[in-house]
């Protein structure tokens, strides 16, 4: 069979072709990158935050004072005083006043400690006060508004009636207290309560309580009772604590 010259012509223009796209299809393939949509990365993972340190325990503990820091004639504790339960379980119809006596009566001026916490509780047997120190971790934050409220309270609290199940009507009164210059941050209250014991007589409850933050942990102090309230003996045990507090968070905390 004998091929004309355009048939020859035609043959070899369609090898072209398709050698042609061949080549664009390899061409193609070895230098077209993949589009950005079709990339897939692997997004860069964010440790959480930790949560802030805290004392152990143990070191808790070691931050206490005791008796003997005190020294004579202050001594482990025999048990709760019965003041307590007699005068400062008591309503008022003042909000910042009841607060304020369910705080004392709980023994959580700063509210309930979130993590660690450490309690101590001192008499002294010769004017019948009771001290109790405590060692605790708070946020900062929410130290922070309640040292803010406390200091309201000379004023929003001053003065006002307390009504209690065992010793009748009490007359409240509420000073600021003097504190050493420690910690980060400090407010301390200064209460009587006078009124009638349940025998008739006369009686005046003293009650000196503050709360003092150093960095992420807090003192909290209360003495009182119904004899004479030595004033230095929260504030000594202040001084000594808050340095004592100091030595302990220098060890190192640990993470929870």
């Amino acid at each position: 069979m004998t091929r004309t010259p355009a048939l020859i012509l035609l043959a070899a223009g369609t090898l072209l072709t398709v050698a042609g796209c061949a080549n664009e299809a390899i061409l193609h393939t070895v230098t077209t990158a993949p589009s950005p949509s079709a990339v897939r990365t692997t997004p860069a993972t964010h440790a959480s935050p930790a949560a802030a340190p805290v004392l152990t325990p143990a070191q808790a503990q070691a931050a206490l004072i005791t008796d003997a820091d005190l020294g004579a004639p202050w001594t482990p504790t025999q048990g709760t005083a019965t003041w307590r339960d007699t005068l400062l379980k008591a309503k008022t119809n003042v909000p910042d006043c009841q607060r304020l006596l369910d705080a004392l009566y709980a023994d959580e001026l700063l509210g309930t400690p979130a993590t660690t916490q450490a309690v101590t509780t001192l008499d002294d047997t010769d004017d019948e006060a009771q001290l109790r120190y405590q060692v605790a971790a708070f946020p900062q934050a929410d130290v922070n508004r309640t040292l803010d409220w406390l200091r309201t309270l000379p004023q929003k609290c001053a003065n006002f009636t307390a009504t209690t199940t065992r010793s009748g009507t009490q007359t409240v009164t509420v000073t600021e207290a003097t504190l050493p210059t420690v910690g980060d941050a400090r407010e301390g209250l200064h209460l009587t309560l006078t009124g009638t014991t349940p025998e008739g007589d006369r009686s005046t409850l003293t009650l000196d309580t503050a709360a003092v933050r150093i960095g992420d942990d807090t003192i909290t102090v209360t003495n009182g009772g119904l004899g004479n309230v030595p004033v230095d003996a929260m504030q000594q045990g202040l001084q000594i604590g808050a340095q004592r507090l100091t030595d302990v968070q220098k060890q190192g905390r640990v993470q929870i």
